[in-house]
This record gives C-alpha cells, sequence and structure tokens, in this order.
C-alpha cells in the first residue's frame, strides 16, 4: 500500500472517530468538544487537500446519475462544515473566548445543533458511498472465506437496523428537523453505551449510501 493512501485512511478513520466524539459533546465536556471541533476542521482540510486531484476534475467529465450524487454530497457536507465552523466560533467559551456571540448566540446554537447532525448523516452517506474501496481493500488481504463473507454480512445488517432503534431512541430525527432546540443527554450514562448507539446509526446511513452507489453505478463497471 503506498504511504499517501495509509495517510489518506488513517485521517479518514480519525475523522470518523471525532465526528462520534463531537455528538457526544454533553459527555466529554464542552472544552474538549470545541478543541474536537478544531481538530475535525483540520482534518476536514487535509482530507481535502490530499483529494485536490478530485476537487479539481469537478468542472469536467461527464456526469453520470452517480457522480452527481456523489458532487451534490460533497458540497453540502461543505456547507454543513463551514456552518458548524462559523456557528461553533460564535458560541465558543473555550478555544475563541475572545468573542461575545456577536448578539447571535440563540441562532448560533439552533445552525450549530442542524448543522452537526445533518453532518453526521451526511458524512456517513458519504462514507458509504465509498465502502465499495473499503471492501476492495479488505480483499485483498484476507483469503477468500464464504462463511465469513455471509457471516459479516449480516452481522453488518443486523448492526444497521439496530441502527434505525438508536436513530428513533436518541431522538436523531428530532434533531435533523429542529423539532428540538437542545440535545438532551444522560449524564450518568456511559460515554461507550452512546458512541455504540451512535456508530449503529453512522452504519445504518453508511448502508444507506452503499446500496445508493450501487443502484446508480453504471452497468458494466
Amino acid at each position: 500500500m503506498k504511504p499517501v493512501v495509509k495517510v489518506k485512511i488513517s485521517i479518514d478513520a480519525a475523522m470518523t472517530l471525532a465526528l462520534l466524539l463531537l455528538m457526544a459533546y454533553g459527555l466529554v465536556g464542552e472544552a474538549a468538544h470545541e478543541w474536537l471541533g478544531l481538530g475535525m476542521f483540520a482534518l476536514f482540510l487535509l482530507h481535502h487537500l490530499l483529494n485536490r486531484r478530485w476537487i479539481g476534475a469537478v468542472p469536467q467529465g461527464r456526469y453520470t446519475p452517480l457522480r452527481i450524487v456523489q458532487t451534490v454530497l460533497a458540497l453540502l457536507i461543505l456547507l454543513t462544515m463551514l456552518g458548524s465552523m462559523v456557528s461553533g466560533v460564535i458560541v465558543s467559551r473555550y478555544v475563541f473566548p475572545f468573542q461575545a456571540g456577536f448578539g447571535l448566540t440563540s441562532w448560533a446554537e439552533k445552525l450549530h445543533m442542524l448543522c452537526a447532525y445533518w453532518g453526521f448523516v451526511l458524512m456517513s452517506l458519504h462514507l458509504g458511498m465509498h465502502w465499495n474501496m473499503v471492501l476492495t481493500m479488505a480483499r485483498k488481504h484476507l483469503m477468500p472465506f464464504k462463511p465469513r463473507a455471509w457471516g459479516l454480512r449480516l452481522l453488518a445488517y443486523l448492526w444497521a437496523a439496530y441502527g434505525v432503534v438508536a436513530f428513533v431512541r436518541r431522538d436523531v430525527w428530532r434533531y435533523l428537523l429542529l423539532k428540538s432546540h437542545f440535545v438532551f443527554f444522560d449524564y450518568t450514562e456511559p460515554l461507550a453505551r452512546f458512541l455504540l448507539d451512535y456508530l449503529a446509526v453512522m452504519s445504518l446511513f453508511v448502508l444507506a449510501g452503499y446500496w445508493l452507489a450501487r443502484v446508480l453505478k453504471p452497468k458494466g463497471q
């Protein structure tokens, strides 16, 4: 595996972990949440720097349905990331304590929550639409064994099914639609349990993105 590929994988893995921890801000603490957010933005910039060839090719070539969806998804993720950072600076109390919210704190808090949850869903879909690359790399390092493949496939679907339960139980749908302006946390809950639930929700949308890419993929490819 080329060094640049290893770096890309490491950055993507770090972004995934940071994304999960950011969703648990009530359990990790506000100061840690803000520093994680800043780190996430830095990783986001590195991710795009390493994939600058894809960005440069956006205005070129023919647009298939799959490429249209991937491009729109990337643009929406960019918007949610920018929205999260701008609103995060406005409501910051630790990383950017020198500002006083500019009188927009209430508005910024709602925007921050909306961008955070939509960013979580969109990034999960984005990961899913590229999941075939992960599977291809895994196949290169594992000997073919059908029982193992079917077992892992079944496990993935069961985990995604639990993701539906977690999606409803954690009120993720309410935050996406801004039905609630505040995220509620059980501060006695172990962090690991919260992360596992959100990992299941992420897996649900990764699976949805994977199948969306398969449906949109041109025949014969």
